[in-house]
This record gives C-alpha cells, sequence and structure tokens, in this order.
C-alpha cells in the first residue's frame, strides 16, 4: 500500500464496482451508484484504510449528454483519454466466451485524487479483435452478452489481477453484484470450498424489488464463461432455483459470508424481499453517505459557524448566481439569486418521477407566475440512453421548459454540474416512489450546501429528516394498499400543500426561519451522513464480521 494503513482498518480489502465518480475529469460512472463509490474511495484515503478500488476503464464513459437542434436528449460517445492514469505495464489473458481476452491494467495514484489505491481494466488493446475491444467501451452496454462480458471482466479480471500481483485480499466487497464472478474465480481457485470463498466476500446490495436485480439466461452465463468452468447443476445448486433465468444478486446473497442494504428502510425492505429463499446470508445495513470535504461549500460553513447570517446569506446568493451562469448559457434565461429556486437532478428513472409536479399543469403555473412568491425551477439528469420513456419524459420537460422563462432544463448532469445545482438551489426536490429508493445521497450533498430537502420519506431521508426543522416530508401513506396511480396523485397534492403552504411563505416571509433550516440540515447531515462515518462502519460491521457458522444451501 502506497501510504502507512490506520491499525484500526487494517484488513485487506479489494471493493469491486462497475462505476466510480471519483472527479468530474474522469468519466466512469453513471450516477448515483458511482458517486456513493467515489465517496467511498476517498474516505478510504481519509482513513486511511487498505483498501484498493477496482473497476474498469470506459473508454467512452457512460455517454455525453448533448442536444439536437431542437434542444431535446442526443445521446453522443466520445473517446476518453486520461494523463493521469498510470501505466501498471501489467497484461494478462481472462476467458470470455470460449476465446483469450486480453486486459491491461491502469493505475490511480492516490494522491492523484486523495482516494484509495484504484486499478481499471481495458480490453481496448491492440492484441484483441474488435468485438473484445467493446467490452470497455459503453458502461452499462444495452447488449446482453457485451453486459454479461463487461462482468465477468470487472468480477474475474478484478480477481485476477490481485493475484498476477501477489496482492493478498482478506475481503472481497461487491458494490452491487456486477462484480459476482470473481466469486466464481474464487471457487474454482479453492478447488470448490464454497465456505473459503463465503470467508472473503461481502456484498452490498442496492436495488429494493426483486424485479429490478438483473437477470440473465444462465445458459448464456456458463457459455461466456461467467463461473469460471462450473457446470449449470453446480450453479443452480448454490443459486438455490432451478430457473434459467440467473439472479445475480440471488446468488451474491448466498454465496457471501455478509450483506447490507444502503439505508435502514433499504435493509428491512431486503430482508422482506429475499428472506423467502433459503440459504441467504445476513442482511445489515448501512446507509450510504457521501464525502464532506468534496461535497461541502467550506465558506457557508464558515459563516453559519461564526454566525454570520449577512455572509451566510450573501454566499448561497453567490452560489446560485454562479449556477444561474450555466442556465444563461445552456438554456438563454435570466435567473435571480433573489428567488426560490427549486432543482430536481439524478437519474431520470420511472420511480423517481421526474415530472410529477406537471402532472396538475394548472397548479404547477400557478406557483410558477405567483407575482408575491416567484418560483425558479430547474431539472438535470442523464436517462439510460436505451430507456426511451425517460428520455420522453426529458423531452417532455425540454418542450415545457420553452415557454417557461423561469424553468429550465440542463444537461451533462455530472459531478461538477452536481455539485453546483446543490450549491445553487434553495430547494433540493425529492419524489420517488415509496419504498423504490434505496437510499438517495443526492439529497445528503444538497444538504451539506444549504439546500433544504423537500421530499417523499423514502431511504435515507426517514433517518435524517425532522419534517419543518431541517426538511419537508410528505407525510407517509398507506403504499402498500394504494395504486400506482392512487399513490403519484397523493404525493402530488401532498407535495403541492407542503410547497405552497410552508416552504414557499416560509422563505419570502420569515427569512430567520429558512436560514435555521438551512443550518439545522447543515449540522444534521455533516458527521452522521458524511462517508467517512460510512467507511469505517464498513469495516466494524462487515469487513470484520465473523464468518456465519454455517449457512444451509438446499
Amino acid at each position: 500500500m502506497p501510504y502507512s494503513i490506520n491499525p484500526d482498518y487494517s484488513k485487506k480489502v479489494a471493493y469491486f464496482s462497475m462505476e466510480f465518480a471519483i472527479d468530474q475529469a474522469l468519466k466512469i460512472y453513471s450516477g448515483g451508484l458511482g458517486f456513493l463509490a467515489g465517496s467511498h474511495m476517498r474516505s478510504a484515503y481519509n482513513l486511511k484504510q487498505n483498501l484498493v478500488g477496482i473497476g474498469i476503464l470506459w473508454k467512452f464513459g457512460y455517454y455525453d449528454q448533448a442536444r439536437n437542434h431542437d434542444q431535446t436528449l442526443q445521446p453522443t460517445w466520445t473517446k476518453k483519454i486520461y494523463s493521469f492514469l498510470e501505466d501498471t505495464g501489467i497484461k494478462f489473458q481472462i476467458d470470455i466466451h470460449q476465446a483469450p481476452v486480453w486486459v491491461k491494467v491502469w493505475y490511480l495514484n492516490p494522491e492523484t485524487f486523495h482516494t484509495a489505491p484504484m486499478f481499471f481494466l481495458s480490453t481496448d488493446v491492440p492484441e484483441n479483435d474488435h468485438i473484445s475491444k467493446t467490452i470497455c467501451h459503453r458502461l452499462y452496454d444495452a447488449n446482453e452478452s457485451t453486459k454479461i462480458a463487461q462482468m465477468i471482466l470487472l468480477g474475474k479480471g478484478g480477481a485476477k489481477l490481485l493475484d498476477m500481483m501477489n496482492f493478498e485480499r482478506d475481503v472481497y466487497h461487491l458494490n452491487e453484484a456486477h462484480g459476482l464472478p470473481a466469486a466464481f474465480y474464487l471457487l474454482k481457485k479453492f478447488d470448490g470450498n464454497l465456505d473459503k470463498v463465503r470467508e472473503k466476500l461481502v456484498f452490498t446490495t442496492h436495488t429494493p424489488e426483486e424485479a429490478g436485480n438483473e437477470k440473465h439466461n444462465i445458459n448464456l452465463c456458463h457459455d461466456m464463461g461467467y463461473f469460471s468452468g462450473l457446470d449449470i447443476s453446480g450453479v443452480k445448486a448454490i443459486e438455490g432455483v432451478e430457473d434459467d433465468r440467473f439472479n445475480h444478486s440471488l446468488c451474491a446473497l448466498r454465496m457471501a459470508r455478509i450483506a447490507n442494504g444502503v439505508s435502514k428502510l433499504h435493509g428491512v425492505v431486503s430482508n422482506m424481499m429475499w428472506n423467502k429463499y433459503e440459504g441467504i446470508c445476513e442482511i445489515k445495513s448501512i446507509t450510504n453517505a457521501q464525502e464532506f470535504k468534496f461535497w461541502a461549500d467550506k465558506p457557508l460553513y464558515e459563516s453559519k459557524d461564526e454566525n454570520d447570517e449577512m455572509l451566510f446569506d450573501f454566499r448561497k446568493k453567490h452560489l446560485k448566481k454562479r449556477l444561474f451562469r450555466t442556465v444563461a448559457d445552456q438554456c438563454g434565461k435570466l435567473f435571480d439569486p433573489n428567488v426560490l429556486t427549486i432543482v430536481w437532478a439524478r437519474r431520470f428513472a420511472g420511480y423517481k418521477r421526474a415530472d410529477l409536479l406537471l402532472h396538475d399543469k394548472e397548479r404547477f403555473l400557478k406557483m410558477l407566475n405567483n407575482p408575491k412568491y416567484p418560483v425558479q425551477i430547474i431539472w438535470a439528469g442523464k436517462p439510460y440512453p436505451m430507456d426511451y420513456s425517460a428520455i420522453s419524459t426529458f423531452n417532455s420537460l425540454v418542450e415545457e421548459s420553452k415557454n417557461i422563462k423561469n424553468m429550465a432544463v440542463l444537461t451533462s448532469y455530472e459531478l461538477a454540474l452536481s455539485k453546483l445545482m446543490k450549491q445553487g438551489s434553495d430547494v433540493w426536490l425529492n419524489n420517488p416512489r415509496v419504498p423504490r429508493e434505496a437510499s438517495g445521497t443526492s439529497g445528503m450533498t444538497a444538504a451539506m450546501n444549504g439546500s433544504v430537502n423537500v421530499s417523499t420519506d423514502d431511504g435515507w431521508i426517514p433517518e435524517f429528516a425532522k419534517s419543518g426543522e431541517n426538511s419537508f416530508v410528505v407525510p407517509m401513506a398507506d403504499y402498500m394498499n394504494m395504486s400506482v396511480y392512487e399513490q403519484d396523485n397523493y404525493d402530488l397534492v401532498q407535495l403541492y400543500d407542503i410547497l405552497e403552504n410552508q416552504v414557499i411563505p416560509t422563505y419570502y416571509e420569515n427569512p430567520k426561519k429558512w436560514r435555521t433550516i438551512q443550518q439545522t440540515a447543515m449540522d444534521d447531515v455533516k458527521t452522521q451522513f458524511g462517508s467517512d462515518r460510512m467507511a469505517a462502519e464498513y469495516y466494524q460491521q462487515i469487513y470484520n464480521a465473523d464468518v456465519a457458522k454455517e449457512i444451509v444451501l438446499s
């Protein structure tokens, strides 16, 4: 390890993730999973943990978000070149689809972005044919075979890399099930001894409903080399089902010694979801978090801590002006830093309901056009490039914004714009369908910048929110006995009631109370939802946890 290890975190860990949001300059992420993994790597550096990150060097990243001539979404893919990554000189082969594929390894020095040491795998080398080169081209490639190959590259390739470097690890931590081929690589290495695999393997699940966990044809996975030579009957015995759709998360829960959900609520939901299956490991909960030093605006905290109300308000308006320069540049609209500004920004997915407020168009326009209490609203986010429903939602918001001067839709929602929007917003709007949001960390980094969460009561919010004191929260309803239509209507009415009767009047009529809410949120989020706490808990509760004495497999 390139730095002295803190003895509290001496256990040797390899952290496998399909994406990492480390810095704006390194575009190897798509959204929340990457933001979380990036903060974890920064906190591992802060705490000097004996941990290394293993990922994939995506040649074209996720995609670059551009616009068509009519301002609608245009996904583009641009080759990325990174001069700050170091060529390790390591090359080796792994079998994918019954053919040898060359893997080249790049290294991110901890001092570059203050992260744990990180290794990135690439198949884009001259020795490979074109198909093999494309494995590392696009994050979450839409082609099923390519995506399975990407999992094999991350899991099997990452595990083999550790062996190639003679870099023994006590723990193999899978951040989501993408790296599960590492477990089958270890199973082969340990001559089929599943107990030895289980001693090393831990798993973090991020998906709060079973249908959202990835499944692929087990025969295709077998033919592509996902299981490192284990026959299908052996795989089914481990997975515990006879279905020909291989469930990656279920298998990970049966091969790992311990797992965790990413909020307290998600831990409860995960146990309810998976406990019907025999032989799964214990599922704890460690709530996701984000690194305070990277995300928080230091001058804003300093003015708060010095009780300088004027300086605090001045700094917040300055941050709003910075965001509004981007709004003007992209959309040709001049926003006012004195006006309450709402932001909805995250991955565009159906359950996150980006356009919920527009379901009542009359009320939406009335709120935006209120001459006494004006409101500005901004959207941003990247739909999955093959999710045509999400792209349609994005484009419909663009169309609406063309005729509304105080509504904007921004593109290129990546780390830099995310930080800008969290610093420049007054309200961070979060309205997923409960309980579909596993954690939802964007609200944490918004609170670190004096942006007040207005949210449904999902993910991390129940652990943080004191409605009316540090946030505003939609009261929980009996969602389990509601149709989607009923739930959407209930949440919509509640959100408007909160905005119209609490949020907007407080901002304009009682700035002292508004400032108190902002600053209470800043205090409440700083430690408990900072990723140093999270990284420490992974060691205390997951990596150092005793191996279960016996897990009976059916």
